[in-house]
């Protein structure tokens, strides 16, 4: 795995079909959840609230994963979080077309605002 050290170092490896999509959700994080900050953890992206990583993006080959750290807990009522590990889900994504701002929206101000890993 690839590590970065930075999310800018993340980001300038990513390819011209996946920084559209990445432009499109770093601006949605900032206007949602402006303490966030920007980090890299375990060759991803992520936004941290102080040192907890809340917020990630994973570069999947032909997709980004849009996730969250403690998803599991998250209500997700417009049903696009995928994956079944006991915390982690995210949102596939392929291209910014398929951004979702409402509903990740909604799934970013509630990771914030609750408790991680309940």
């Amino acid at each position: 795995m690839r590590r970065f050290g930075t999310f800018d170092a993340w980001y300038a490896a990513r390819s011209a079909r996946e920084t559209p999509a990445v432009d499109a959700l770093r601006t949605l994080v900032a206007r949602v959840a402006p303490t966030l900050v920007e980090g890299a953890k375990w060759g991803n992206g992520c936004w941290l609230a102080g040192h907890l990583p809340l917020l990630f993006l994973h570069a999947a080959g032909d997709h980004l994963q849009f996730g969250f750290f403690a998803g599991a807990q998250l209500a997700d009522p417009s049903g696009v979080l995928r994956g079944s590990a006991k915390y982690v889900r995210h949102v596939r994504i392929e291209s910014a077309d398929d951004i979702d701002e409402a509903a990740l929206e909604t799934l970013i101000r509630e990771a914030v605002a609750a408790p991680p890993y309940r």
